[in-house]
């Protein structure tokens, strides 16, 4: 068998050290994490320290049997899945183990085969669990992808993917709104882990106890409305990945727990005691300046460093303007479908107003340009009228001078700008901007025909 990409913690409970021995060693040899407890008291004190996916349990052992371990971890809520060891004719005992929540059962001794398809198959259900769960807690979709042809993105996509090859942390570093998470996304996507789940983190919370808790869980109780246990999101990462955004904005407290994460890949809950074992990758983003606010002393020097294994930047939309009409045209495509409208298109004024834009929203903000004109759009093609207003405007103000123009021009460039400017006014509203204008609507669409508008 080969390793596994993302080894389990199994804990083997027997009272016959030959048989636990050989139980944990070949447990071992398949590339999983394998604890001994000779008896039900270790059995649940290990428990007590230590978070386990999967636990072999022998029934009929000393102190305490193995029925009386299952049921205190089932008091407990340890989420563990439990295989039962029977000895040869106790099958009634093992219907009563799946009956008190055992998932297995194997007769003694155990044959390895039986045992290593039985761990496949619950530490497959674990990982689709866990992506399940993933999927539905995720808020909103993120509509990642990366599309690109200038020099910048091209570098940049070919370290991202030299990048996700390897193990190490990532950390992006670029604009709000310039494609961040995409980044992270397409890292995710081309590498190994990409059959895993990919984990959205936002590191900006209303509290320091909501981002620890978002991020590493918490135990009932553990706060205020903690009425049950809730894992983490690093946890919902294990065997794929952890992007966390706006890491720039953690507390030092906090930091020093991602800290001894990312050195040791465990933590403890909000309010717990135990142990818990997670592989995931971390990709973490911020648009701060990490360097100035290590120098400051609001960002720890040893957790910048283990971050930034790999640095990339993500560059700004308007340092990559050729990529304005692809990402446009990827946005019309996608806002098309959503809409059930057939394919939209752009007038020509509207995309030269596109690419002349500044864009300090980045990417973010041509997405929602895009989508607000698909959204108010009355016929396939999308006119100037319906960009945002700030849009407009500084299009308006980039025009050229009516004084530098001849007297017939001018005053064809100042009725431009003056329908434009009502138009913004009017959020793209025709009605309104004729009743501001004075106009008869019909009159003021061929007006805005006229003008490319």
């Amino acid at each position: 068998m080969n390793s596994p990409a993302t080894p389990a913690n199994v804990l083997v409970v027997d009272d016959d050290d030959s048989i636990r021995s050989a139980l944990a060693d070949r447990i071992r040899h398949w590339g999983h994490h394998a604890d001994e407890a000779r008896d039900g008291e270790e059995a649940l004190e290990s428990s007590a320290r230590k978070e386990y996916d999967l636990v072999l349990l022998d029934l009929a052992m000393p102190r305490r049997s193995g029925m009386e371990v299952l049921q205190a971890w089932r008091e407990a809520g340890y989420g563990a899945d439990v295989v039962v060891l029977t000895a040869q004719g106790s099958l009634e005992a093992a219907v009563e183990a799946i009956r008190a929540g055992a998932a297995d059962f194997l007769p003694k001794p155990a044959d390895f085969g039986l045992l290593e398809a039985a761990l496949n198959r619950l530490i497959a259900n674990r990982r689709l669990t866990r992506v399940n769960r993933a999927l539905t807690e995720q808020i909103g979709d993120s509509k990642a992808f990366v599309v690109g042809k200038s020099s910048g993105m091209a570098a940049l996509l070919e370290r991202a993917e030299r990048a996700a090859q390897g193990t190490k942390t990532v950390l992006l570093l670029g604009e709000s709104g310039s494609g961040k998470q995409m980044v992270a996304e397409y890292i995710h996507q081309k590498s190994p882990r990409r059959r895993g789940s990919f984990i959205y983190v936002n590191c900006v919370a209303i509290s320091d106890e909501l981002i620890e808790s978002t991020l590493f869980g918490h135990e009932a109780g553990a706060f205020t409305g903690a009425v049950a246990r809730k894992e983490g999101r690093l946890e919902a990462a294990h065997g794929g990945t952890a992007f966390l955004d706006e890491i720039g904005d953690i507390t030092p407290r906090l930091q020093a727990k991602l800290l001894h994460f990312l050195d040791a890949g465990e933590f403890e809950r909000l309010g717990g005691t135990r142990t818990i074992r997670v592989d995931a990758r971390v990709i973490a983003a911020t648009n701060r300046d990490l360097r100035a606010a290590v120098k400051e002393k609001k960002f720890r020097e040893d957790l910048y460093y283990r971050l930034n294994v790999v640095e990339l930047q993500v560059p700004a939309l308007r340092e990559r303007a050729e990529d304005i009409p692809l990402l446009t045209e990827e946005f019309l495509a996608r806002s098309s479908a959503e809409i059930g409208r057939g394919r939209l298109k752009l007038a020509s004024r509207t995309a030269e107003i596109l690419g002349r834009y500044a864009w300090p929203g980045n990417v973010r903000q041509l997405r929602n340009a895009v989508e607000r004109m698909a959204a108010l759009a009355r016929t396939d093609t999308l006119t100037p009228d319906l960009l945002p207003p700030e849009i407009l405007a500084s299009d308006q103000e980039s025009s050229a001078d009516p004084d530098d123009l001849p007297m017939k021009e001018a005053v064809q460039e100042f009725k431009k700008r003056y329908i434009a400017k009502a138009l913004a006014e009017a959020g793209g509203n025709q009605r309104v901007a004729a009743e501001r204008l004075g106009l008869q609507r019909p009159f003021l669409n061929r007006l805005i025909k006229r003008f490319g508008l």
